[in-house]
């Protein structure tokens, strides 16, 4: 169980690590052609998502590997798949369905790691 923990936990960090600063570091501009709904978003709320997802990774990560307050990998996790949850209905709004089965994914390996944390307590 402890190793599915910590596998499903890095892809989750992995991935919103890299995607929340991917959001933090680039303009809206520059995210345009990769991201279709930054055109309907003001900046500061592109930034906050990306701050946000960054937090999130490191919120699963760093709980589990120090053993301090364990429990916040698993609200961290429940945070991320929150995320996913909104976006969804942005990505329908917009027609963008290709993105839809990526957050589904990620919404599923988010909540994966909030059970298996909360089993492992």
């Amino acid at each position: 169980m402890t190793i599915a923990l910590w596998i499903t936990a890095a892809l989750l960090a992995l991935a919103y690590l890299a995607t929340g600063l991917m959001k933090v570091l680039r303009s809206r501009q520059q995210l345009e052609p990769q991201l279709r709904w930054v055109k309907d978003a003001a900046s500061w709320q592109v930034k906050t998502i990306g701050v946000l997802e960054v937090l999130g990774a490191a919120g699963v990560l760093l709980p589990l590997a120090t053993g301090i307050a364990p429990v916040l990998t698993a609200i961290a996790a429940f945070c991320l798949a929150l995320i996913q949850v909104f976006a969804i209905p942005v990505h329908l709004r917009i027609h963008d369905r290709r993105a839809v089965p990526l957050n589904a994914f990620l919404l599923l390996l988010a909540l994966a790691v909030a059970v298996l944390r909360l089993r492992t307590l």
